[in-house]
């Protein structure tokens, strides 16, 4: 796939006031491209686009809540009109942790996760998509996290927000296929990106931040964000399907996924076994049943 050069293209990169989006932003404008950043909190932005203006002039750093149904819309429109052109590239990156066990939580925490994380980015794609389908060109880059597929836990409603947001990534790359919009999944592991400071704690909050805080900042289990804010710019660039950053990360989504690829091994074994022959119940399996599995399982 042709590596895409963002100079002169406009991006935007949601809850880019600070941490890794901030990053990100910052090394799009490296690249010599048009940058806007959104997020809530007006001085953090203003700390922003303090950054962003000694590497660009092309940029602009948006106040907007994306929890609020239409948000996302309108703040793809005012990020194109500030930079001067159709964006070229969205970065979903914002989002919120809420750390606590499942007995501290209420509907709340759930709703304002998936409000963030899945139903903006799902706004937003929607918002930016029709103008880079009639362009034949555009990136759209979602972040999601090893939390996904490997829940961590007392983090309950970051990674089922993660983990949808994931599947609509990787679906949403299948149904752009060969239109030219390109779709980038990243996973991350923990990054020292300071987002313990910013989450919020239920229950316990000072056991609940004695754990987290230290996990999310050790050098031995968290990645440098400056250099995963690199990696994301470069998959983007060249299109990649997906990016898992962390070699943690990418030793848990292999262990994760290997008892799925064995079951589903057996599982398909059932009705031929072994090279094609009968299924577990032929004596020429050389596997046959493992005695007290349930039906169709073997050890294959």
């Amino acid at each position: 796939m042709a590596r895409v050069d963002f100079a002169d293209r406009a991006a935007l990169v949601t809850g880019g006031s600070r941490g890794l989006g901030l990053l990100v932003a910052e090394e799009l404008a490296r690249r010599g491209c048009r940058v806007a950043v959104c997020a809530r909190n007006g001085a953090e932005l203003a700390f922003a686009e303090r950054r962003l203006g000694r590497l660009t002039t092309r940029r602009a750093a948006l106040e907007c809540d994306l929890s609020v149904p239409g948000a996302g819309r309108a703040v793809a429109a005012e990020a194109a009109e500030r930079l001067g052109r159709p964006l070229d590239l969205l970065v979903n990156n914002a989002g919120v942790i809420q750390v606590g066990p499942l007995p501290a939580l209420v509907g709340d925490d759930f709703r304002s996760s998936w409000d963030v994380m899945v139903a903006a980015p799902v706004e937003l794609v929607l918002a930016v998509l029709p103008g880079m389908r009639e362009r034949g060109a555009g990136s759209v880059v979602n972040i999601a996290s090893i939390g996904g597929p490997v829940p961590a836990p007392h983090l309950l409603p970051y990674v089922t927000a993660k983990a949808a947001l994931a599947a609509f990534s990787r679906g949403l790359r299948v149904e752009l296929a060969g239109t030219g919009v390109r779709v980038t999944t990243v996973v991350p592991g923990l990054m020292r990106t300071g987002s313990h400071r910013a989450a919020r704690f239920s229950g316990r909050a000072p056991l609940e931040y004695s754990w987290f805080g230290p996990a999310a900042s050790l050098p031995l289990l968290s990645m440098d964000a400056g250099r995963a804010a690199r990696r994301i710019v470069r998959a983007a660039e060249r299109g990649r399907p997906e990016l898992v950053l962390t070699p943690a990360a990418k030793l848990a989504v292999r262990l994760e996924g290997w008892p799925r690829r064995r079951s589903g091994r057996c599982w398909a074994r059932r009705a031929g076994c072994c090279r094609g022959r009968a299924g577990w119940r032929s004596t020429t399996c050389r596997a046959r049943r493992r005695p007290g599995a349930p039906d169709g399982w073997c050890r294959c």
